[in-house]
């Protein structure tokens, strides 16, 4: 809950509207605008380029963990309030708040606990040294994004969903079209409408599963009646398409192990900092443009001094936390020795992402397996000249072109 011992009475005038433009991004740049809103105060109000009218931002750690853990900001009151152009399904499992969500995160529970991402951790070394070793065999030059980043967290999360190998590329052609606005929102509809039949038949055949794989889970919750069919559907796109975004995170990781490779030497000498130094590249790196979904205040709040009226929309910032230097000091810095690291990067609260053990394996994986068996390892093309993702959620490069 929000420290109501911050709350003090409204101080002037509402702060200004910011227009944010979200613009895509290239590298691992800091959106400078939220460098700026970051400057102007810790509530701020902005205005997206996708939204209508516009909704209040906070951008500091101790702020943005008390939103985002507070129920008094729903998100299920986003459905009736426009914030985006972005129309979400009602029952989307990010649309909802306690107890709903949470009995269906209940459901998928054991697959993302340490001994269920375990589960999945030697099936997953073997890939990838056959993806690594398939790079080796190629030769150089190589695209690392096509060879490896990519194909990796397909054969992971599919393992962990429980996708048959031979529906793999189907599922990866529509969480791509689904991810990216590039397309046309038409094709983006269509293949969450595809997507979504598929994973109906899917858990719909596992009613009776006993199996520890997600849809097996579903399945079960579903034969069970703890759970409706198109609520396990909603949950099972969204762990799928989540699943995939360490495609781009590691290539924002590897972007900077390969644009600065003094960090990559440190690795390489000192093996047993590998899982600190993934901490802190996650702290660092920008996960996405501009900001995620939306909650709306239930009840009038004050934060740092404003009052935040009911029905009014509210935004976090996990990139601001992360840079946040009251907690992270000297936060421009990427330091592999930084603890305690206690960032955000994978969200707090009710809806914070179920996969962040998982992710945290794949990455430690790559790591290891990249820069062990390829110590030559560098980028193929000058920086500037690596392609970033345009119209994408979430962003990472288009390619990594390197050699060795």
């Amino acid at each position: 809950m929000i420290d109501e011992t911050l709350a003090g009475p409204v101080a002037g005038p509402l702060p200004p509207v910011r227009h944010w433009p979200a613009h895509d991004l290239a590298g691992v740049e800091f959106d400078p605008v939220l460098s700026e809103l970051m400057e102007e105060g810790p509530v701020t109000r902005v205005e997206l380029p996708d939204g209508d009218g516009w909704a209040w931002l906070v951008t500091r750690m101790d702020d943005v963990r008390a939103v985002a853990d507070d129920p008094r900001f729903g998100r299920a009151a986003v459905m009736d309030r426009p914030v985006t152009h972005f129309v979400p399904k009602r029952g989307a499992v990010g649309f909802l708040d306690p107890p709903d969500h949470t009995r269906l995160r209940r459901c998928v529970a054991p697959a993302f606990t340490a001994r269920g991402v375990e589960r999945v951790r030697e099936n997953s070394r073997r890939v990838l040294d056959e993806l690594v070793g398939d790079l080796v065999a190629a030769g150089p030059p190589a695209d690392l994004t096509s060879a490896v980043l990519s194909p990796f967290p397909i054969a992971v999360i599919c393992e962990l969903m429980g996708v048959p190998p031979a529906d793999r590329h189907g599922v990866r052609t529509w969480t791509q079209l689904i991810l990216s606005s590039s397309h046309g929102a038409d094709v983006s509809e269509q293949a969450e409408e595809e997507m979504g039949t598929y994973f109906a038949e899917l858990v719909d055949a596992r009613v009776d599963s006993t199996g520890e794989d997600v849809a097996s889970l579903l399945g079960a919750a579903v034969g069970r009646r703890e759970i409706t069919l198109e609520e396990a559907v909603g949950l099972a796109m969204l762990l799928q398409i989540g699943g995939e975004a360490v495609t781009n995170t590691s290539g924002q990781m590897f972007y900077i192990l390969l644009t600065r490779p003094e960090l990559a030497r440190r690795l390489r000498a000192d093996p047993s900092i590998r899982p600190q130094a993934v901490d802190e590249l996650l702290r660092y790196i920008p996960h996405r443009n501009a900001v995620g979904l939306s909650r709306v205040a239930l009840e009038d709040v004050e934060i740092k001094g404003v009052r935040i009226r009911a029905g009014d929309a509210v935004h976090v910032s996990y990139l601001a936390a992360n840079r946040d230097p009251e907690v992270f000091p000297d936060p421009e810095v990427i330091d592999f020795s930084r603890a305690p690291n206690p960032h955000v990067a994978f969200g707090f609260g009710p809806h914070h992402c179920p996969g962040g053990r998982l992710a945290r394996m794949e990455s430690e994986l790559l790591v290891d397996a990249l820069l062990d068996r390829l110590p030559g390892l560098r980028l193929a093309v000058p920086p500037g000249q690596v392609p970033f993702r345009r119209g994408a959620l979430i962003r990472g490069p288009e390619a990594l072109p390197v050699t060795w």
